[in-house]
């Protein structure tokens, strides 16, 4: 009988700052299979998100099936912008929700997790991170400055955690991103440089699964999520609309659920993966294969 088990493993959930996107999902799933979980966390949110957990404000969504209660080992300060904390401008390592979190940046994550446990204490790093400041704008709007940071945090990160993190991963180790549609096919509303961004995560995806796994031997894969209306998603300020076209028109037609991307992602750090990798698998009900928009029956809303 095959089972996706990952006792023993731990993994590093790096975007979680909420109990409502596709990281914590994630996160969730993977210590369903037995895993053990630590977190990076945007600087800017981390007091909130540990309040919100040492006050009981998300027991509701740390409930296991079992009936326990979800447990993370440790939750790091992580800006996914630096990979080095030289690479932080002085302003932000003088802002009162930096200077006393030690090294946020991503070199200082994986320093912080090697003394915490042991040398290559990872089996499982998920990068779910994307921020674009002018995602609203289009891209004929956008600034340069705003342009290279969507690619920064949401793109460049990955091979920076791929480069930072590899060294201290256990054999047959995974990395996994999230992407969307938008880096293939054009998303009205979508702007900022995010839609190059995810184009430019599907494609370092691939390159640093031969990299990584000619050096590591670690896979790497990407899963590209239909949208959900998360909190972090509502900055893009057309989720709702997003979501409800995918229902109109993918061939499941029921709401894409944050706990299935979590699933899909437990599976593709698991041994029953190991096959897979350079793979941007889609969890999307299937919106992806469709061509041409269904038309909708009468008295349906329609779509703007």
């Amino acid at each position: 009988m095959l089972s996706l088990d990952l006792t023993g493993k731990r993994a590093l959930v790096a975007g979680v700052a909420d109990d409502a996107g596709y990281g914590f999902a994630i996160a969730k799933s993977l210590i369903e299979a037995g895993a053990s979980v630590v977190l990076g966390t945007w600087p800017p949110a981390l007091n909130i998100f540990l309040n919100l957990l040492q006050r009981g404000k998300l027991d509701g969504s740390r409930r296991l099936s079992d009936g326990g209660m979800l447990e993370f080992e440790k939750v790091y300060p992580l800006d996914a912008e630096y990979s080095t904390l030289a690479d932080a401008p002085s302003d932000i390592r003088e802002n009162k929700r930096y200077k006393d979190l030690g090294d946020f940046s991503i070199g200082g994550c994986a320093a912080r997790i090697v003394a915490d446990f042991e040398a290559r204490p990872l089996d499982i790093v998920i990068h779910s991170l994307a921020n674009g400041p002018e995602v609203r704008k289009p891209l004929l709007e956008t600034s340069r400055a705003g342009y290279l940071t969507a690619l920064s945090v949401s793109a460049y990160s990955l091979v920076a955690m791929v480069s930072r993190f590899g060294p201290i991963m256990r054999d047959g180790g995974s990395f996994l991103s999230l992407t969307y549609m938008a880096g293939e096919r054009v998303i009205p509303g979508y702007g900022g440089g995010m839609s190059s961004a995810k184009a430019a995560l599907e494609s370092d995806t691939r390159v640093l699964a031969y990299e990584a796994g000619r050096k590591y031997g670690l896979r790497v894969n990407t899963i590209s999520a239909g949208p959900l209306a998360s909190r972090a998603a509502s900055a893009i300020g057309i989720i709702d609309k997003m979501v409800e076209y995918v229902a109109l028109n993918a061939p499941l037609s029921e709401a894409l659920t944050a706990r299935e991307v979590g699933a899909a992602a437990a599976f593709l750090s698991s041994p029953l993966a190991s096959g897979i990798t350079g793979t941007v698998i889609y969890v999307d009900k299937g919106y992806h294969s469709m061509g041409m928009a269904v038309q909708p029956s009468e008295g349906a809303a329609q779509q703007p």
